[in-house]
């Protein structure tokens, strides 16, 4: 659980009031050992008992490396602007009782309230890969709540660090705004992308921006770290939306809103359409045998296959139990298999059921997967996913499953699921 600092609710005597959470794509309801304190696959926004967040108030422009210190050292928050070796630009912020502030970062120093690591597409058999060099902010960025409905919440780059300083060096991009005030951008960027119609089976991908220090909108840089920022988008805000994308070089979070969760699967609702499709006692075309979805703990484990799991051809769709023939390829077993069905090639694979509700659309049947991954949630939640471009490092993107961020087939998203009833 969260010490106070990190996670103070209200009134212990009421219910808490949640903002809203944000979910770590490519992870199936938990990370691949565990969730632990503040690194979990999923984070909760709830109103503090006491406001924690701040805005700008006094300007201090510095020509000496020294007097910059001594603003620094200060209690307050301040944000720094590095103009050259002997000019800085302080901006002072003060505390505002109207909102809540939140941390995000790959930093574990305690102003993080959610610590944020490197996805690795597709890594959740057993233990976690170590990334050798981190693209992640250690203080990424910070999402702020207002503390009155509709409790609207903004995202803004960069977070303050230990010394409640925000510090952009002379190699970072910042420029001074037409109204006068300065504003700036981080190494690798905070991008942003509201979807179209909001989260639901209708919506529609947005346009990807990127989100400035002081949570302004701009066009994408030409690559992630380019010192020569877009253009700035006047049009659009940063304020985040049920479905709002963040990425962060690395890792990309799902903005989930209060109201949207409600109207999401649950675990129990997943759970119970898992055994709805195994009380079917869908059968092997082949070998005659009953095949079984495993249990969600195992689904989000990724641990060993069982002897009733169900394997898909994912080019066709026919789902059997797993059989040892059938092979087109001696270097890669299941890359090239031919379905003994309706003898189409493909890929032949495990199918794992979709665990986090967050990622669900609606709350249909688990009747699709995702290819090449075999995770398998509602068409329309896999439809959806399917048509995202997720940024996948500096300036390429592409369509991922949101349960282990595997890259999706070009040529196919998705497959619809054909399985055969028992015969007696």
């Amino acid at each position: 659980m969260f010490s106070p600092s990190q996670e103070e609710h209200c009134d212990p005597t009421k219910d808490p009031i949640k903002y809203g959470e944000l979910v770590v794509l490519g992870y199936n309801g938990s990370l691949p050992n565990g969730d632990r304190g503040r690194r979990k696959s999923r984070f909760a926004l709830y109103k503090r008992s006491k406001a924690n967040g701040v805005k700008p108030s006094t300007v201090h422009i510095l020509n000496t490396p020294q007097a910059s210190k001594a603003v620094n050292c200060k209690v307050q928050h301040s944000i720094s602007y590095t103009l050259s070796r002997n000019q800085t630009v302080v901006v002072e912020y003060c505390h505002d009782k109207d909102t809540d502030m939140f941390q995000i970062g790959r930093s574990t120093e305690s102003p993080i309230d959610f610590v944020v690591t490197d996805t690795v597409s597709g890594s959740q058999e057993g233990e976690e890969t170590p990334i050798t060099q981190s693209t992640i902010s250690r203080f990424a960025c910070r999402v702020v709540c207002e503390r009155v409905l509709p409790y609207t919440a903004r995202i803004y780059a960069a977070g303050f660090d230990s010394s409640k300083n925000i510090f952009l060096g002379e190699k970072a991009a910042k420029w001074k705004n037409p109204d006068g005030h300065m504003d700036g951008l981080t190494t690798n960027g905070v991008l942003v992308m509201h979807p179209r119609g909001g989260f639901t089976e209708e919506s529609k991908p947005g346009v990807w921006r990127e989100i400035s220090v002081c949570g302004d909108v701009y066009t994408l840089r030409e690559t992630r770290s380019a010192q020569t920022r877009g253009k700035l988008v006047e049009c659009e805000s940063n304020v985040l939306q049920d479905g709002s994308l963040v990425d962060l070089c690395g890792a990309t979070l799902l903005w989930r809103t209060a109201d949207g969760l409600f109207h999401t699967p649950t675990q129990k609702h997943l759970e119970a359409l898992r055994q709805e499709i195994n009380a079917a006692r869908p059968q092997c075309p082949v070998g005659l045998n009953t095949l079984a979805f495993p249990s969600m703990q195992r689904s989000r484990a990724l641990s060993s296959l069982e002897d009733k799991q169900p394997w898909v051809y994912l080019a066709c769709g026919h789902v059997h139990g797993y059989h040892n023939w059938g092979h087109r390829s001696e270097q890669e077993p299941n890359a090239q298999r031919e379905c003994p069905m309706c003898r189409t090639v493909g890929p032949y694979v495990p199918l794992w059921l979709g665990c986090e509700p967050a990622f669900y659309v609606d709350v249909g049947a688990p009747t699709h997967a995702f290819v090449p991954c075999g995770h398998v949630c509602s068409e329309k939640s896999a439809k959806y996913w399917a048509e995202i471009p997720l940024p996948h490092g500096t300036h390429a993107f592409h369509a991922a499953c949101p349960f282990c961020a595997t890259q999706l087939s070009l040529t196919q998203g998705y497959a619809k699921l054909i399985f055969q009833g028992p015969i007696d």
